[in-house]
């Protein structure tokens, strides 16, 4: 063993993989890339795909000798806890089919767990583009006007953190506190570093750790996502309400004051009644004739990005507070809440 395996901790990476055909086999091969121990295992848990998602699974795993194991459910937080249990590395690195590892990633976080003691450990999320709407998503994801920016998307100082993008786990710890939460399709990355921490482990960022993502490249797509992520984003902070963050409650805010202006309009006739809306419109306006880096067609489309972003977030996190208001217990999310599969 080298110098730069000289930690005697086992590692395996873990890939929830559905309906990605087109990034699985870079994803795989920026593992491949990693300077990895001996003995590292690669699992490829791959969910019901519309595209040729197995196909590519099965010829990595010829070539490479990944293990793919199968997630009937499809969602990621299955695929992630059906993956933790088909290793028995002490490590797990969690990657997705649409992100890069950079070069030295694994070896740079299993040394800073070590030196931490940390039970979970990650960087920054570097959203990068193909198509012109991917490149303005990717803008959004850094920017204060489209996610409000932040350490996972623009760096920071390393230390103790809410949450980190993806991260590398010591997997039993993940275990002990029963796995990634299935209830949630869309947060259960932030959600179980909440429980982390609530169960006194620490939640490590270090900006030397960097993935790329490849956002969302159509509008629907997009729209879809921030939807889902608003009405989990609901169902986590109702299940605690001392994991609320202000920033996670200005889409949803936003939206009751375009309702609000709306109704308000319509009974006095009065169009200044939409001046939350107006101020809206010239923040994005602003924001796209102002974005550095950014081709004139992706500031357009930048235009109807920042809106999908905000209004799906902000009326995903309505449909969430109604959905699961009324059902009292079952929001509080505990480990007996969740399913480790065996």
């Amino acid at each position: 063993m080298t110098k730069a395996h000289a930690s005697k901790l086992s590692v395996a990476y873990v890939m929830p993989v559905r309906n990605d055909a087109s990034y699985l086999r870079a994803a795989v091969e920026s593992i491949i890339a990693q300077d990895n121990p001996p003995k590292t295992a690669i699992v490829l848990s791959v969910g019901p795909s519309l595209d040729n998602t197995r196909e590519v699974a099965d010829e990595l795993a010829k070539e490479y000798g990944v293990t793919v194991v199968d997630n009937p459910q499809g969602n990621t937080p299955a695929a992630l806890n059906i993956a933790l249990l088909a290793t028995n590395a002490d490590v797990a690195v969690r990657v997705d089919a649409h992100s890069e590892l950079s070069p030295g990633y694994a070896q740079n976080a299993v040394r800073i767990l070590e030196e931490t003691g940390a039970s979970n450990v990650g960087g920054i999320m570097e959203a990068r583009g193909r198509t012109n709407i991917q490149k303005a998503v990717a803008w959004a994801y850094g920017n204060f006007i489209g996610l409000g920016g932040g350490p996972i998307h623009t760096g920071g100082t390393p230390g103790p953190a809410d949450t980190v993008y993806l991260g590398v786990f010591r997997r039993l710890d993940v275990l002990e506190i029963g796995g990634f939460n299935e209830q949630l399709i869309r947060g259960q990355d932030w959600e179980l570093n909440a429980r982390l921490r609530e169960n006194g482990r620490t939640v490590w960022f270090d900006p030397t750790l960097r993935v790329g993502y490849y956002p969302r490249r159509d509008i629907i797509s997009l729209a879809t996502q921030f939807f889902g992520t608003g009405v989990f984003r609901a169902y986590i902070l109702m299940a605690n309400p001392k994991r609320t963050r202000i920033k996670y409650l200005v889409p949803p805010t936003f939206v009751v004051s375009l309702i609000v202006g709306a109704v308000a309009l319509a009974v006095s006739g009065n169009w200044w009644m939409l001046l939350p809306g107006y101020a809206y419109s010239a923040l994005v306006l602003g924001g796209a004739l102002t974005a550095k880096g950014l081709s004139l067609k992706s500031r357009i489309a930048l235009m109807a990005v920042l809106p999908t972003m905000h209004l799906s977030w902000g009326a995903g996190f309505w449909k969430g507070v109604f959905t699961f208001s009324n059902r009292g217990d079952d929001v509080v999310l505990n480990t007996a809440a969740i399913s480790v599969h065996s």
